[in-house]
């Protein structure tokens, strides 16, 4: 069920990502990281991660993935390039309430993963769309990680008031790797996209 978390306070969303310099004269290159683009701007404030610096940005104009945009203050390349890797936040408690089986991938982040019986399966450590659907990364109890779908199917229960996931995965996606292989595991480092996830 969607909703909020009820610990919002404090809490921060990545929306966007300043990905390089764009032209001479300070513009950047942002990339959007909410479902509809242009509304990295719409939610307040945009901050750091620690929310210690603040960033008055302008959408100017759409580019090949990403926006051209203008950032209060800074008027040449050399400081543009210098927000290079620059990831944009918003407080979570601005953002608009999901609807019903909606929910903001960072509000997944954290909850604990478990069988209808109780189990303890892991924790959501990352949520990843390459593409092909909405992926769940698992920290397992054993210690390594492992992708489940995120589907009703396999994930039939999303509390997050009380912290949890309920799932029924595929026994083979839980199961040790085979030690002949470092077959690659993904590292979880994706952004903390605010797009809302329909299962």
């Amino acid at each position: 069920m969607a909703g909020e978390s009820g610990n919002d306070a404090g809490r921060r969303v990545c929306v966007g990502e300043i990905v390089g310099a764009h032209g001479v004269r300070g513009l950047v290159r942002l990339r959007s990281f909410t479902e509809d683009p242009t509304a990295v701007v719409a939610y307040g404030p945009l901050t750091d991660e620690a929310g210690r610096r603040r960033f008055a940005v302008q959408l100017q104009s759409p580019g090949k993935g990403t926006w051209i945009a203008r950032v209060e203050g800074v008027s040449e390349r050399n400081a543009a390039e210098a927000l290079r890797g620059t990831r944009l936040y918003v407080e979570r408690a601005a953002l608009p309430t999901t609807d019903e089986d909606e929910f903001y991938h960072a509000d997944l982040i954290g909850l604990r993963a478990e069988r209808a019986d109780g189990e303890l399966l892991g924790s959501v450590i990352a949520v990843h769309d390459f593409g092909g659907g909405t992926l769940l990364e698992l920290r397992l109890v054993c210690g390594r990680t492992a992708a489940v779908p995120f589907t009703q199917a396999v994930v039939p229960v999303v509390d997050v008031a009380a912290g949890r996931v309920v799932m029924d995965p595929p026994a083979a996606l839980l199961e040790p790797a085979q030690p002949s292989g470092e077959a690659g595991e993904e590292d979880g480092e994706g952004p903390l996209a605010v797009a809302e996830s329909e299962r």
